[in-house]
């Protein structure tokens, strides 16, 4: 396997749900090792550029959310924590047994929940960018994006005008797609949307790394909410984004990969092992 995406393939479970995932990079590489990237609202495009960086250096595992992007949902999964379950299931079919679990947006809160629930041990760091996932201090922190038009979730979504999605020039096939993966975004999410009200307070519980990369200029979730997510971890790590808004491995890919490599030498892997 070489370090450009492999064609998607589905794998059924042991509790018979069907994933559809991508692969980048070298699986033999370094065996039962990998990193799996869990995408947001915006779908798994929305994380294929990371994914391809990535790759040059780690195999990389891209899961579509069962009902986004197209994909078929199954009516007993209808949450965050069901999603973390299936992705652990996920990383034990595939038998990779250290993994750096990689979030945005809701994707970080998937992360969150699997290393919770991780009992082999198999996540050995994470990295949430812009995640969601816990209560706020304050409501401002988390703008509930469900009752606005795309234009608007664009708006607080992308610091650079012109990454904005123009709603005018998208076909009804795509705004099709995208009103189907909010859909999914809001039943995952439940019915406090964007957070569950008891994570913040079991997140100690987690002692593997963490980093926390945040683009500063997010309109969805606050600076501030990034650095009490962060804080939440017995060993967490924060790091602002300049120039970026809730995706800020689109915006300032460069800056990501930087920090996702400085928090790998200097946290994760110290004396190189």
């Amino acid at each position: 396997m070489n370090t450009t995406a492999t064609a998607g393939r589905i794998l059924k479970l042991g509790n018979g749900l069907e994933v559809s995932i991508t692969e980048n990079g070298d699986a033999s590489a370094e065996p039962n090792t990998g990193v799996l990237l869990l995408h947001g609202g915006a779908g798994s495009r929305s994380v294929a550029g990371l994914a391809s960086a990535l790759s040059e250096h780690a195999y990389v595992v891209t899961p579509i959310h069962p009902g986004f992007d197209g994909t078929p949902r199954v009516p007993w999964l209808d949450s965050v924590a069901d999603l973390a379950d299936a992705y652990l299931d996920l990383l034990e079919e595939l038998g990779l047994e250290q993994v750096m679990v990689i979030g945005n947006s809701v994707g970080g809160w998937i992360a969150s929940e699997m290393a919770l629930r991780d009992i082999d041990g198999r996540v050995s760091a994470m990295v949430l960018l812009n995640a969601a996932g816990i209560r706020p201090d304050d409501a401002a922190q988390v703008i509930d994006v469900r009752t606005l038009p795309p234009a608007a979730i664009g708006r607080l979504s992308f610091y650079n005008p012109a990454l904005r999605p123009n709603p005018a020039t998208l076909s009804p096939e795509q705004r099709a797609g995208m009103a189907a993966n909010q859909q999914a975004l809001a039943l995952y999410a439940g019915e406090d949307f964007l957070f569950a009200p008891k994570l913040r307070r079991r997140l100690h519980r987690v002692t593997v790394p963490v980093l926390v990369a945040w683009g500063e200029e997010d309109g969805v979730l606050s600076a501030d909410y990034g650095r009490a997510y962060a804080d939440s971890f017995a060993n967490g790590h924060f790091k602002p984004i300049a120039e970026a808004g809730h995706l800020p491995h689109i915006e300032q890919p460069g800056a990501v990969l930087g920090a996702i490599g400085d928090f790998v030498q200097n946290v994760v892997k110290p004396d190189g092992d």
